[in-house]
């Protein structure tokens, strides 16, 4: 082939630059493992240890040790796609317990069992509205509020079958349902409602929303997380056919990159659903057993009944969130949700009370997170709390965003103090 192609040798191949190319030689000086621990101690010391009050889709809850000692058993943190049922039951079944706690938190009927994260879940969801809305369809509605990483992929997902994304306003915080009376019609596929929005304002019109969206034939879409939806009302009463969100909340902590998307739809739309979904059935023997039931990849089935050519293994980190949900139980889900909803009220309501601060900035219920206007700029404000040890959102030239959890209450009274020093 070299030959052909008239080169002499596979690096001719390879347009490397000399100063970048590898010379067979590391230049990193031989060092004892003591001496390479106490470089890194080093290193790793001049981090700043800041305390996150961060949020907008990345949320810090305490992950129980016993979720690493079980999900880092080598027949869990090895295996791959489970295409062979016969020596891969424990984890089948472990993502089976996995889409049932989906189904039970949302209501729907049908959950996969991967996908990336929030945002090509959304995707997902809105090249499935156009798979099987009865009527045509190229535009779908989303919140002007929408963040941007999550409206990119978005828009990557529509270009291939054109489909429009369009925004809708919000108030408060909040789905806008007069601006969406009017944004609204016929040739709209979806409509998507988050809630809890991404400012941690809870949606109070959630059925009038549903009902919006079915007047016109449009897919219902939400999007939301597993903790939320413990406490919040389940997306199937208000009329939901799909909830997209970050399943990883549960699990996996912050993780600033790392997401494990949730996918939940109507059985109706079963056979259209991405990804992989694990299913019970019976071996020979009439045990109950688990297998991939339905994949709708190309890579599974004619192109041309495909529905997506989404491949992911983020199935560990599915394990991770089932084996964390079974340990809090349903009480505890429900515990830790309460306790993120008071969080954020309580916290709101100290901030309120310190000169040069009026939170929250919506007059909503929030959950976990909220937003706060400073009368000092906010970018200034944030700074000085960052030199106090703290991290929040800048979201306006005025407007903060503070996220609180159980991880970060033992540090709020010292929050407190500090806004108060940098207000």
């Amino acid at each position: 082939m070299l030959e052909t192609v008239g080169a002499d040798s596979e690096a001719d191949l390879f347009d490397i630059p000399e100063a970048v190319r590898f010379d067979e030689e590391f230049g990193i000086e031989a060092r004892s493992e003591s001496a390479v621990r106490r470089e890194a101690r080093r290193t790793l010391g001049r981090n700043d240890d800041l305390t996150e009050l961060l949020g907008r889709g990345h949320y810090d809850h305490y992950v129980p040790a016993v979720v690493d000692d079980l999900a880092g058993r080598q027949e869990f943190l090895t295996s791959y796609t489970q295409y062979q049922p016969e020596v891969a039951q424990g984890f089948l079944q472990a993502l089976f317990e996995y889409q049932s706690m989906l189904a039970e938190l949302t209501g729907l009927d049908v959950a996969n069992c991967s996908m990336y994260d929030a945002a090509t879940a959304l995707g997902e969801a809105a090249t499935l509205s156009q798979r099987v809305r009865s009527t045509s369809g190229d535009r779908v509605l989303v919140p002007e509020s929408l963040r941007e990483g999550k409206r990119e992929v978005l828009e990557q997902y529509a270009a291939g079958p054109d489909i429009a994304v369009e925004t809708y306003p919000t108030a408060e915080g909040t789905a806008d349902v007069e601006g969406i009376t009017a944004a609204i019609g016929d040739d709209v596929s979806m409509l998507y409602v988050e809630n809890p929005t991404v400012s941690g304002a809870i949606e109070p019109a959630l059925e009038t929303l549903g009902e919006i969206a079915d007047e016109h034939d449009a897919l219902f879409c939400l999007g939301s997380d597993p903790v939320a939806l413990a406490l919040l009302e389940r997306p199937a009463d208000a009329g939901a056919d799909v909830v997209v969100g970050e399943a990883s909340s549960l699990g996996l902590g912050t993780a600033y990159g790392t997401g494990m998307g949730l996918f939940v739809a109507r059985e109706q739309y079963l056979r259209q659903l991405p990804g992989r979904l694990v299913g019970a059935a019976e071996d020979a023997s009439g045990r109950r057993a688990y297998t991939l039931t339905l994949q709708t990849r190309e890579q599974h089935i004619r192109k041309e009944r495909a529905t997506s050519n989404i491949c992911t293994n983020q199935a560990w980190l599915a394990l991770r969130a089932a084996i964390h949900a079974a340990v809090l139980g349903p009480d505890g889900l429900v515990d830790l949700a309460e306790r993120c909803a008071r969080l954020a009220a309580e916290t709101a309501e100290r901030l309120d009370a310190v000169d040069g601060i009026r939170a929250p900035v919506h007059d909503r219920h929030h959950f976990r997170e909220f937003q706060a206007r400073t009368d000092q700029p906010a970018r200034a404000v944030a700074d000085d709390l960052e030199s106090a040890g703290f991290a929040v959102h800048v979201v306006g030239d005025h407007r903060i965003q503070v996220c609180v959890t159980e991880t970060t209450e033992p540090e709020l009274d010292r929050f407190v103090e500090a806004m108060e020093v940098v207000a």
